[in-house]
């Protein structure tokens, strides 16, 4: 049986003087995953435990029992990992409110530290072809780090939160190494589309990272990306209505709060929940109807974070909040806020959503809001009214309900008497609706959705190419050759892009492995770029490389000091038009600029905004393509460029040009854009043509990113050196 890894911050159990597993949505739906496969689940046992004896007899025990690997955190690293980066500095962030952020660099070291735990974990136990599903923001870096140690396994990372708007999450100072965290994993689910498109955005505009709309091309890999709305155990809620216990509570309930209307709201105590505003709307509905006999307003707010500042002022907040409405519009017959700070049993609040008349969920944001489903579930003997916020991620699945803003305060008031007023038959219809969805899509639903996708191979009909991914046998019969040919474009292909071009310099591992191709004389290469001359000298001079620049302009032999121009009678009197489109493009685009090159005009936008950039390069396009199509130009949109070159230079042209008369066994190209297709183009069926990166292409052969690309390069170099050495 395959053995499905399940990892999260907290183990679901409660340990003191006997071990007691936790019940809920999330452990029905992961184990009853059980039936399918070996389920493990790894997580925090909670707590603090010094004694080295007793965290042994724990992990044995709950291994035994549950099957669950428990990790032991001290108290200082839970302070600092769970209440510090996570709770103080993540949550916020996520749920768009950024000036409740704080940040400690030893909360970040302390993140990472303990994410490694994790790792360590989780590689004690996974080998190759098991699963690991991997959940919420406290563990951000683990996909990363289990891709990195644990070759041939498949992760998820699913995130339960929000994912903020690009310029939020850009607030934080790791932002970078959380997003890179995170694409380590093989698919990444998020609660809603909005969450999905807000985490692609910070991909585009804090990576640089481009996605289509359910991938990720990776550097190494692709990683999946994709919407699960997760459901409620519904089976849990159907059992317990139908117990005595719950007969009792509702019976109780019913005496206490007779002739009145019950309007119930249930969370943790969390500043995301909108607690402070609801308090608003339900004192102005006090203040302008006269329902003060007659209304009630339960809260139960269950204790969170009670060693956050932000939650202490929170709670002082609203228990003086309360207390003043209370004082003000209580009566002798009725208190209009219950206020319970403390969590109830499951049998007395699923008879208190049965009995509520209205239910209010107004978050400011919440990841989905499972308080609305719950109490949909429980809506049997009468219709309730679910007043939701728009914020919620559930408010996408439950359009029935009274959507509403949760910072207009008027409406929240306005939809209380709504709610009061509409009429039982039309009340039922909403609830039918809801209710049927909820039913259907269960937490049970959710994790088999997720888990089937992330076992599921990638289809290559979702990939923009029909390429097929590069073998690594393929490299290896290319380098047993006795003469080799490479032709191999640099930026995007060897080096990563940069923001800016002077940054791709060649860095430490560039250098060690152009020392490995400039070291076995069966090997011919040519570094081809669209770079200057001049860039080229400076940064490839010093190998025994050939050199093309500008796209086959210029070019210099190996053995030569001079630079060479492949066509001198090119047409390049078209330069100056061109470079009066480009500048002025460049003045109405922030963050581009125009690089004029001896055969070619180029205009950057890699440094403007994503969108705005990509919109106003397909403007221009559009603009050259009107303008020139009567010269002998060629228009190209590379990676974050717009290029018009002479259409008499090309890679194609003067890679045939120099190969013409020479002699070798194998030829290999590989590049990574729209200047790269002319060579592969004019490639011979036997040559080994690589894309690297996504998009439509000519070539046989296809890479993630350069990443990839050098990786294979350099093990297939060290195989035939290691052969070589051995023979």
């Amino acid at each position: 049986m395959q053995t499905l890894i399940n990892v999260s911050n907290r183990l679901p159990v409660t340990i003191g003087k006997t071990i007691e597993k936790s019940s809920g949505g999330l452990v029905s739906a992961l184990e009853g995953l059980g039936d399918r496969y070996d389920f493990i689940w790894v997580g925090w046992a909670g707590g603090s435990v010094h004694s080295r004896s007793e965290r042994e007899k724990i992990s044995a025990e709950l291994e035994d029992r549950f099957n669950y690997l428990p990790l032991f955190l001290e108290k200082e690293e839970v302070k600092q990992y769970y209440t510090g980066f996570s709770n103080s500095s993540l949550w916020p962030l996520l749920h768009y409110i950024s000036p409740y952020a704080r940040y400690a660099e030893a909360w970040w070291e302390s993140y990472q530290r303990v994410n490694r735990m994790f790792a360590d974990t989780v590689a004690e136990r996974a080998k190759p072809g098991d699963i690991i599903w991997v959940h919420d923001y406290h563990l951000m870096l683990l996909p990363a780090l289990l891709r990195e140690r644990i070759p041939g396994v498949r992760t998820g990372f699913f995130l339960h939160t929000p994912f903020p708007p690009s310029v939020v999450f850009a607030c934080h100072p790791n932002r970078k190494e959380l997003l890179e965290g995170l694409l380590g994993a093989d698919l990444i689910g998020f609660h809603t589309f909005t969450y999905l498109s807000h985490f692609r955005s910070a991909l585009l505009r804090i990576l640089g990272i481009e996605s289509e709309i359910d991938y990720i091309c990776c550097d190494s890999h692709k990683t999946a990306i994709g919407v699960y709305p997760i459901g409620i155990n519904y089976e849990k809620f159907r059992q317990e209505m139908a117990s005595d216990k719950y007969d009792r509570c509702l019976d109780d309930y019913r005496k206490i709060y007779a002739g009145k209307k019950l309007v119930l709201g249930v969370e943790r105590l969390d500043y995301t929940k909108g607690l402070r505003r609801r308090l608003d709307a339900i004192e102005q509905y006090l203040s302008r109807y006269d329902h003060t006999e007659d209304t009630v307003f339960i809260f139960i707010n269950v204790p969170s974070r009670e060693n956050v500042p932000e939650y202490q002022d929170l709670l002082a907040d609203i228990e003086a909040k309360v207390s003043r409405i209370n004082g003000r519009y209580g009566t002798i017959g009725n208190t209009p806020i219950h206020f319970i700070h403390q969590s109830i049993d499951f049998s007395a609040l699923c008879a208190l959503y049965s009995l509520a008349d209205v239910a209010m969920v107004t978050p400011l944001v919440d990841g989905m809001n499972l308080v609305a489903k719950e109490y949909i579930a429980c809506q049997t003997e009468h219709p309730g009214v679910l007043i939701l916020s728009e914020f919620a991620g559930a408010a996408q699945e439950l359009p029935h309900a009274i959507i509403i803003n949760p910072y207009n305060i008027n409406e929240m008031t306005e939809a209380i008497v709504s709610a009061f007023e509409l009429p039982e038959a039309e009340k039922q219809v909403m609830i039918d609706f809801m209710k049927e969805r909820v039913i259907k899509f269960d937490a049970r639903y959710w994790a088999d959705s997720f888990i089937s996708d992330l076992t599921t191979e990638t289809d290559p009909a979702r990939m923009p190419v029909s390429t097929t991914e590069l073998p690594s046998q393929v490299l290896q019969t290319v380098f047993e050759a006795e003469k080799i040919v490479l032709f191999l474009d640099y930026d995007g292909t060897i080096a990563d892009l940069k923001r800016r071009p002077v940054e791709a310099v060649p860095d430490d591992e560039i250098n060690r492995l152009f020392k490995f191709l400039e070291a076995d004389p069966r090997i011919e290469t040519y570094m081809t770029s669209g770079r200057k001359k001049e860039d080229m000298d400076q940064w490839f001079g010093r190998y025994d490389f050939h050199l093309i620049a500008e796209h086959g302009y210029h070019y210099k032999l190996r053995n030569s000091d001079q630079w060479e121009i492949s066509d001198p009678h090119a047409d390049l009197s078209w330069k100056q038009q061109v470079l009066d489109i480009f500048k002025h493009h460049a003045g109405m685009t922030p963050g581009s600029f125009v690089e004029e090159k001896t055969s070619s005009i180029v205009w950057h936008y890699r440094n403007t905004d994503p969108e705005y950039g990509s919109w106003k390069a397909n403007h221009l396009l559009a603009t050259l393509s009107a303008m020139l199509s009567n010269l002998p130009v060629e228009i190209r949109h590379g990676k974050k460029i717009v290029e018009v070159t002479s259409m008499q230079i090309s890679k194609g042209i003067i890679m045939e040009h120099l190969l013409q008369e020479q002699s070798f066994d194998v030829l290999l190209c590989a590049g990574d854009d729209e200047t790269d297709e002319s060579m592969f183009r004019a490639a011979t069926p036997e040559t080994i043509s690589i894309k690297v990166g996504a998009g439509n292409t000519a070539a046989r052969f296809r890479v993630a990113g350069p990443g990839a690309f050098r990786n294979a390069l350099r093990r297939a170099l060290e195989k035939s050196f290691s052969r070589k050495t051995n023979l």
